[in-house]
């Protein structure tokens, strides 16, 4: 029995040159997944029973505000600061 290394294909150098096209055709393009308004893509499916969206990016949001990038990055749920804490210009 072969393996990968004994054939000379090193597929860990395969798996990271390998690009997952994008989802977003739209015109001009959606932010990207590393974008800072990556949240501004538009919505390619929504299951609000389920608690989940996913972008044309690629990132999918949760309902607590947390999101999960394509390349595996976890975001932390960031909710907006209640209406207390929140100041106003005069």
């Amino acid at each position: 029995m072969t393996n990968a290394s004994s054939r000379g294909t090193d597929f860990t150098t395969i798996s990271t040159q390998r690009k997952n096209p994008s989802m977003c055709q739209h015109q001009p393009p959606c932010p990207t997944a590393e974008s800072a308004d990556r949240e501004a893509a538009f919505l390619v499916a929504h299951h609000p029973e389920q608690g989940w969206s996913l972008l044309c990016n690629g990132v999918l949001l949760f309902e607590d505000t947390g999101e999960l990038l394509p390349n595996g990055e976890i975001i932390a749920p960031h909710r907006p600061l209640g209406t207390s804490q929140v100041m106003t210009a005069a």
